[in-house]
């Protein structure tokens, strides 16, 4: 699998993800007072080297030069959000970077864009330190929603020993925090709704637009699952609204521009952050499967 070919799939994903007009995201007509598009182009563009280390450590893996356990993903996903945040002062792509740097990883390891297992195994061989790196990434993305003063609080110094003691590594967060958040439950699923979601993206563009394949297949993806961001930000019976609204856009019971209006009615409170990572991944792995545009 071509390292570079790999980063300019999941370069373009990203990039496509937030340009086509989904409902209650920024896209190429809509932003937010606080987060518009040039946040994510820059963004986007700012973690492009980060992209290829996590590509060449996979090839490492791959040709034995280093053991899964070595692969470094924690720092790998610090430093592209330190990339990020240093090219535009939001946070557009946190949980972009926190699914992308381990799934390249796996694909560049497993030599082929079906890395599930790999991915699954990256994630089990991970450190207290890989966990340690990954808080101080979330520290600086500053994403919103997250609880303070719980167990291994990430803004609390003292959790980084209480890692270490613990020895907490990214398998184990991922399961403290699973029910919470949907990029954890990726960690442990091999990316289970990613690539679900991309079958449905490869079985829909047969037929149907790139755009008009990504807004459907994200009106399915918002009435089959709680959307985490939401949760964190609004609760979760707003998260059960804005899924009861997708199905009722699918039903022909409610417009798509009667639903984006509902989603932006709080502002982004009922932006579904969380499920708009999925569709940057699921695009960046059909881009990588040979897709090539069609209007």
């Amino acid at each position: 699998m071509d390292k570079w070919g790999v980063v300019k799939a999941f370069t373009l994903g990203s990039l496509l993800e937030v340009a086509v007009p989904k409902p209650g995201n920024v896209n190429r007509y809509r932003d937010f007072e606080d987060l518009t598009l040039y946040h994510f182009l820059f963004a986007h563009t700012a973690v492009i080297d980060v992209l290829f280390e996590a590509a060449e450590k996979g090839e490492f893996i791959r040709k034995g030069k280093i053991s899964p356990a070595d692969a470094g993903i924690g720092a790998l996903i610090r430093k592209a959000v330190e990339n990020s945040r240093k090219a535009q002062n939001s946070n557009p792509n946190f949980g972009i970077i926190t699914l992308e740097i381990p799934l390249i990883t796996a694909i560049t390891w497993a030599g082929s864009i079906d890395a599930r297992e790999e991915v699954k195994k990256l994630i089990a061989c991970s450190s207290p330190q890989d966990s340690i790196e990954f808080y101080k990434a979330i520290r600086t993305a500053n994403p919103k929603g997250i609880k303070t003063g719980v167990k291994y609080d990430v803004y609390d110094d003292a959790s980084f020993e209480e890692l270490l003691r613990d020895e907490i590594n990214l398998k184990k967060l991922a399961e403290i925090s699973s029910e919470r958040e949907l990029i954890f439950r990726e960690w442990l699923t091999g990316y289970r709704l990613s690539y679900s979601t991309f079958y449905r993206f490869k079985e829909l563009t047969s037929t149907l637009s790139l755009e008009e394949a990504t807004v459907r297949v994200f009106l399915e993806l918002l009435s089959n699952n709680i959307d985490t961001l939401i949760v964190r930000k609004a609760g979760p019976e707003e998260a059960e609204l804005v899924q009861k609204k997708a199905r009722e856009v699918l039903a022909g019971k409610l417009t798509l521009e009667e639903f984006d209006e509902f989603l932006r009615e709080k502002k982004d409170l009922r932006n579904p952050g969380s499920l708009a990572d999925i569709m940057a991944i699921s695009l960046s792995l059909l881009i990588l499967s040979g897709y090539s545009l069609n209007l």
